[in-house]
């Protein structure tokens, strides 16, 4: 056989087919491909084992800076004695207030729930940790202005998380799920195991049903292990926000929540709901050691 007789037949053994529904050749599905640029080689963001397993989950999630009323760069001494304070309720309460006035305020202004003395006490607080300044009058401002108080409560959330419980954890998190919206307010991971908490730090009265639903895509979206749905309120939850989180549940009839301890409860095995009532994160982490024991295996 002729050399020009064997490459023939050698160029007809190798074309391929075109696939179906598309008319080129192999050779020009080849000539595409290698005119093609290359794909973005896209490393992981800045960032520990919770952001990690976001990008494992298929997510190419990027970290917005948080609204806060204090320097984003706070460490030291100065961050552990805010966190310390924000272990009070009513320093919360107070905060909060102080934020929503948006200028100057009176320490009775930022609050009705501290008598005026405490309130006193609270702002001068604020003025020693460096968040405010005084002003004629007896009145405040904050030295850094925030717009609300949830930036400030995941910051809290966050910290504690890492220095009580050990988890590596990401705040302010976009992780860009299609048609899902919203941030990850706080993602943690330890033990192979990620969890994620929603934050809210509006009376139950502004729950809304949207946002419900909006954390639940949220859920299905990313796939944690654990889920918590934080309020951080002193009313009860079983009023108005836990029938909500019900009815967004895709098991009917919804199973009823269990009360775990005061209010902390679990809907299911991997989802809580828990308030501030005594202690907010000591109710966090009630939830997450809930859940934990429940991934693990049965005892022998």
């Amino acid at each position: 056989m002729s050399g020009a007789a064997r490459v023939g037949q050698d160029e007809g053994m190798t074309r391929q087919p075109p696939p179906p529904g598309d008319p080129s050749s192999a050779r020009d599905l080849e000539l595409r491909a290698v005119g093609a640029p290359p794909p973005p080689r896209r490393l992981l963001p800045p960032g520990g084992e919770a952001l990690a397993m976001l990008v494992r989950r298929g997510f190419q999630p990027t970290v917005a800076p948080l609204d806060l009323p204090f320097p984003p760069d706070l460490e030291g001494e100065a961050a552990e004695r805010l966190a310390e304070r924000l272990g009070h309720y009513a320093f919360r309460l107070f905060l909060r207030g102080a934020i929503l006035r948006g200028g100057s305020f009176s320490p009775s202004e930022a609050t009705r729930y501290l008598e005026a003395e405490r309130a006193a006490q609270v702002a001068e607080e604020l003025v020693a940790l460096g968040l405010a300044e005084r002003e004629e009058g007896g009145r405040y401002r904050l030295c850094h202005r925030a717009h609300n108080f949830g930036g400030t409560l995941e910051w809290y959330v966050a910290r504690e998380l890492r220095g009580r419980l050990g988890f590596d954890v990401a705040v302010g998190v976009k992780f860009h799920a299609p048609e899902v919206g919203g941030d990850l307010d706080v993602v943690a991971a330890a033990e192979g195991r990620l969890l994620y908490l929603e934050m809210k730090s509006s009376p139950p009265k502004h729950l809304a049903s949207d946002e419900v639903g909006a954390f639940f895509r949220r859920v299905r979206a990313l796939r944690p292990h654990l889920a918590i749905f934080v309020m951080d309120t002193a009313l009860r939850l079983s009023d108005k926000v836990l029938p909500l989180l019900q009815a967004e549940l895709r098991t009917q009839p919804p199973p009823t929540p269990r009360r775990v301890v005061r209010e902390v409860w679990a809907l299911t095995p991997h989802l809580y709901v828990v308030n501030a009532r005594q202690d907010l994160m000591g109710n966090i982490a009630l939830a997450i050691a809930e859940g934990l024991r429940a991934l693990a295996p049965p005892p022998p």
